[in-house]
């Protein structure tokens, strides 16, 4: 079975912005692409647990605001020469309201 869990409309994430969402585990940065694809992924860089929610997006990746690392919004990896990796979730948009996956 699988667990999805409504967190927010899609109308409430600015567009090339994000919506931080708190679980029991995780602060979760949601963010919304140009063409409404939603990226969500834990809302700490890998490099010094910067506030990814924070940074700014562009294409499917999103600039650190703290040391300027890129980090894929699809596989949480840090791009160009920075190495580490972030937790990404599954989620999905259905009648205006996203939905995380949580294990």
């Amino acid at each position: 079975m699988s667990n999805w869990l409504e967190v927010t409309q899609l109308e409430e994430i600015p567009v090339l912005g994000s919506r931080v969402v708190e679980t029991d585990t995780a602060k979760i940065a949601i963010f919304r692409g140009k063409d409404d694809t939603i990226y969500a992924i834990k809302d700490a860089c890998p490099h010094k647990d910067g506030p990814l929610s924070q940074g700014i997006m562009h294409g499917d990746s999103v600039t650190c605001p703290l040391h300027n690392w890129k980090i894929s919004l699809k596989s949480g990896e840090a791009l160009g020469a920075d190495e580490g990796c972030t937790n990404v979730y599954d989620s999905k948009v259905e009648d205006g309201k996203v939905y995380l996956k949580l294990s």
